[in-house]
């Protein structure tokens, strides 16, 4: 059976508290844009060979942030809801 794969930043970040800095954070953000960019125009892909695996890396990496970001915007949701409605409001 195939081992699960998260898809995470290609290296991670240390800093003294674990907390990624603003550069750390851009980078980040710039490094899954140009995946997503080169994905939608980009001619004659090779995701076996070259860039096309980074770029790969990067895209799933991106859809997973946008997974977990989602999912905790749900939550906060959720409760601000349950919370509303328990108040009467």
């Amino acid at each position: 059976m195939a081992t699960k794969t998260i898809a995470r930043p290609p290296t991670p970040v240390a800093s003294e508290d674990n907390a990624p800095s603003a550069a750390d954070l851009l980078e980040n953000t710039l490094s899954q844009l140009e995946a997503l960019l080169w994905v939608c125009y980009g001619q004659d892909i090779d995701w076996c060979s070259g860039t096309g695996p980074k770029q790969l890396d990067n895209l799933l990496w991106l859809a997973a942030d946008m997974a977990r970001k989602a999912g905790e915007l749900f939550q906060v949701n959720e409760t601000a809801r349950t919370a509303a409605s328990h108040s009467g409001g």
